[in-house]
């Protein structure tokens, strides 16, 4: 199992593939849409990685500025929105705490199961970097305009299991003004031997075991959804 840095850094393909297997309900548009109507509005993205958002949101949106630290994930992010041809997506390399889009440029900024790093790999300035990811959000947003984070909740759980590395960030979210709720984002694997294949590339032997144990092809997750007017 590859470390997630190796994994945004060398296994994009691999990454896609599971990704393509998540939220076969298609809840995620949902659940963004109650917070903020995405149709023709101004989108920038922070840590966009394959592109797992930006193609659904590159649809209905008038544009959406996409950003990841890694170029490798990008490259396969650009290749999907060739394909799909979605137009109206700008890709870039850059840092969610320092990006090159123009202030009061966005309707919505949303950062999916990334905005988390700043503290995971923040140590001891975990809060400070959450801070300057904040103040980059508020640069970019237009005057009423939403910030949306989305982070995982608890991959092989039907209700709320939230990793316990992530508290402090998660009351760091709350405590600066974000609302919370919660839905699933199920995977749906072609067959068990892929279920176990995929669930260990990311998430780790144990899960894997579980899996198979379970015989899953429809594994369980909850995702957390936590949102901001500025």
């Amino acid at each position: 199992m590859p470390t997630e840095k190796e994994v945004y850094d060398a296994y994009a393909d691999q990454y896609e593939l599971l990704i393509l297997r998540e939220d076969y309900q298609d809840n995620l548009p949902k659940e963004i849409n109650k917070i903020k109507d995405t149709h023709g509005i101004n989108i920038v993205e922070f840590g966009a990685g394959t592109g797992r958002l930006t193609r659904f949101l590159a649809k209905d949106a008038a544009y959406i500025a996409a950003s990841d630290l890694s170029h490798h994930m990008l490259s396969q992010a650009r290749d999907v929105l060739k394909e799909q041809k979605l137009a109206n997506a700008t890709l870039c390399v850059a840092d969610m705490r320092q990006t090159p889009f123009a202030a009061a440029s966005a309707d919505m900024v949303i950062a999916g199961w990334s905005f988390c790093y700043l503290a995971v790999w923040g140590e001891a300035k975990w809060k400070q970097e959450l801070e300057h990811g904040l103040e980059e959000a508020s640069r970019l947003l237009r005057p009423g305009g939403v910030m949306i984070i989305l982070e995982n909740f608890g991959t092989g759980f039907e209700t709320p299991n939230p990793p316990p590395n992530l508290n402090g960030y998660f009351e760091f979210l709350k405590a600066n003004g974000f609302q919370f709720a919660w839905f699933r984002t199920d995977y749906q694997f072609k067959d068990l031997s892929e279920a176990v294949e995929l669930s260990s590339f990311f998430f780790g032997e144990e899960l894997s075991r579980k899996v198979q144990g379970n015989e899953w092809t429809l594994l369980p997750e909850c995702t957390g959804l936590f949102w901001r007017k500025f």
